[in-house]
């Protein structure tokens, strides 16, 4: 078993754990605070962030501690990212959605939930806990499954970002037309890092989509690399966790992205 397959199956007994009933579900949905625009934000012709709050990971094991994540995401906001992510997935990245409804009150940007969508009540619980945006991974999810989850997303009013791997992926993303797709640089089988991906697949992207850059972004350096493939927006998550000065870290990728 891959590790993408582990955190998957990790991902369906959470749910099942926790999952509410239709009328429950329904309920929150319609009482959830009205989605924000996503596609918006990060294309506005400067490169954006989606700053991303991470306590955990598979391949690096424990970042940071991040007792208030409302806090941290305040500082996110204030120092000029434009979307902010915050993992829910509890197995190996130690999240929650207690973290997503604590950040939720308190900051007015869009928010991404970052967790594997592998069902369509994850869709829907997403939109229930006031995201504004969900992930969906190619790599994760049949052909069937990746249209029938975009679509209800969609409907609900949320933006997607759809994540890819290699050219393969690529061909199926583009297949049901999306705004907003990324690049994962982090290959989730075995969680080595190219960052070369950015070089061979960004330019593959029409320019009518936003293009993110994902993982492997830790310095200035990696920034730059980024933006000249054509990113229009970057998530990093480990470089801010890791940070004495988050607030500062993001200024600094920012003002540097389009300097050479």
């Amino acid at each position: 078993m891959s590790v993408l397959d582990s955190i998957i199956e990790g991902v369906r007994l959470d749910e099942q754990s926790r999952r509410l009933s239709d009328s429950e579900l329904n309920e929150r949905i319609a009482g959830a605070p009205r989605p924000r625009s996503a596609i918006e934000v990060l294309g506005r012709g400067q490169l954006s962030m989606i700053a991303e709050i991470k306590r955990s990971s598979p391949s690096k094991g424990n970042l940071s501690e991040i007792p208030e994540p409302d806090l941290l995401a305040q500082i996110y906001e204030k120092s000029g990212a434009s979307v902010i992510s915050v993992l829910t997935e509890e197995r190996r990245f130690n999240g929650s959605l207690k973290d997503f409804a604590l950040v939720r009150k308190e900051v007015n940007l869009p928010m991404l939930r970052k967790d594997f969508m592998v069902s369509e009540y994850l869709i829907r619980e997403s939109r229930a806990f006031g995201a504004d945006l969900v992930l969906l991974i190619v790599a994760a999810l049949s052909e069937s499954e990746l249209r029938d989850f975009h679509t209800l997303a969609i409907e609900l009013g949320m933006d997607v970002l759809v994540e890819i791997h290699d050219e393969v992926e690529l061909e199926r993303a583009l297949r049901i037309s999306p705004k907003i797709l990324g690049v994962n640089a982090r290959n989730l089988k075995t969680l080595d890092v190219d960052s070369s991906s950015f070089d061979r697949l960004l330019p593959l992207i029409p320019g009518s989509i936003i293009k993110v850059a994902e993982s492997g972004i830790s310095n200035l350096n990696d920034i730059r690399r980024a933006r000249k493939a054509g990113a229009d927006a970057v998530l990093v998550g480990e470089a801010l966790v890791r940070s004495p000065d988050p607030g500062n870290t993001i200024r600094s990728f920012l003002e540097s992205a389009d300097t050479r």
